[in-house]
């Protein structure tokens, strides 16, 4: 269902499954199958966009497939024109919400009524929403490249050199290194992890190194009643840019903390996933994020834009994903978190870190803004040409 966005695929995590002959023939995917997404939140339910990748792939039972006469209609035109708000007034009037999810069934979706021009329009239309599309995913790309280059310059300002890969599997330490240590896991003593914290020691421009518990604390502070258009959950992050996501995610039966501006959110759960915010805002959050405040008064040295910025670094990556317990929910338990290595360079250079990423995530926001309004035209004049409705008085 994940793979599935609002418009296209994210095929960057993927699931395998073993299957015999007659169930891989029964859910096998040909290129031009239709997906829809049959459960989600209420804005995502009937989600749909079109299968066009090689090799050997099945669909999970979230989704429907959907197979289409190509003698009398393009795949992408349907898809196309159920994304429009025409088409979306359909989705919406036959779903239905059970268990806080909403869901729309096979037989439903059989019953969408599409408006069919001849192929050679429906062509003509599809090609120029792919125009606008292609058009929307440049726009996004360079929103995405500013935001990702911020580690090669964040490490560059701070003068530290980022360690060469290590693929060994097999390593030794002292034994009277791992007998001081808190953790005894293989993990732990990984080179990724310790070559990380040397480079951080060797930062040309950084004068020191600090523990993160002495730079910062961490709030637990239980939220008993709240609104729920402040929670945040981990999917309402991005990850590697600390921007916020669309994700309208509702709280949990479990506990939410209180977060205040300016704190840092930093996930526990999947940390390699890499999703820390710089709140904008207070707020609730689910408790899979540890809430840091930098310490009152004591460490005017430390900037939160800076403390939000170097938590996204690879160094700091490659700190995390070597000391998580867990293995189906791996987490950054709060005795480790403290633990991590935090390279301090003098407030000017993390002002000028500050300032870039200030930059460089006005600029993403501007060009995400212009692909959404690109786009809504694009669709708004596909919906237009095909059904006569210009929306001129």
């Amino acid at each position: 269902m994940s793979n599935l966005q609002d418009d296209g695929w994210d095929l960057t995590d993927l699931k395998y499954i073993m299957l015999s002959e007659s169930e891989r023939e029964n859910y096998r995917l040909e290129k031009g199958d239709i997906l829809f997404n049959r459960t989600n939140s209420k804005e995502l339910v009937g989600k749909c966009e079109v299968f066009r990748e090689d090799g050997h792939w099945v669909f999970a039972s979230y989704l429907v497939r959907v197979r289409v006469d190509s003698n009398a209609t393009e795949p992408q035109f349907v898809s196309d024109f159920l994304n429009t708000q025409a088409g979306r007034i359909q989705i919406d009037r036959v779903s239905r919400q059970i268990i806080g999810m909403t869901n729309v069934n096979a037989q439903e979706i059989r019953d969408f009524v599409i408006p069919l021009p001849p192929l050679n329009i429906q062509r003509r239309l599809v090609s120029e929403m792919e125009s606008a599309r292609g058009s929307r995913a440049a726009k996004l790309a360079e929103a995405d490249a500013l935001l990702a280059g911020l580690d090669a310059f964040l490490l560059d300002q701070l003068g530290l050199t980022p360690p060469q890969p290590d693929k060994r599997l097999a390593f030794a330490m002292p034994l009277s290194i791992i007998g001081g240590s808190k953790q005894i896991g293989a993990d732990y003593f990984h080179p990724e992890r310790l070559n990380a914290l040397k480079a951080i020691q060797k930062a040309k421009n950084a004068k020191r190194a600090e523990r993160l518990e002495d730079i910062g604390d961490f709030h637990r502070d239980v939220a008993k009643e709240f609104n729920p258009e402040q929670y945040l959950g981990l999917a309402g992050v991005q990850s590697e840019t600390g921007e916020l996501a669309n994700a309208n995610e509702e709280p949990g039966k479990g506990q939410s903390f209180r977060f205040q501006e300016k704190d840092v959110l930093f996930a526990r759960l999947r940390p390699y996933l890499n999703k820390v915010w710089l709140a904008e805002r207070s707020g609730v959050c689910s408790t899979e994020f540890h809430v840091i405040r930098i310490k009152d008064e004591q460490r005017e040295d430390i900037l939160p834009g800076y403390l939000a910025a170097v938590l996204r670094s690879s160094v700091v990556v490659a700190q995390t994903k070597h000391m998580m317990t867990g293995n189906t929910h791996p987490r950054l338990a709060n005795d480790d978190v403290v633990d991590l290595f935090i390279p301090i360079p003098n407030t000017n250079t993390q002002q000028a870190i500050v300032d870039e990423l200030r930059r460089r995530r006005l600029a993403a926001r501007r060009l995400r803004e212009e692909a959404t309004r690109e786009w809504e035209a694009a669709k708004a004049h596909f919906e237009a040409q095909l059904l006569g409705e210009t929306g001129e008085e």
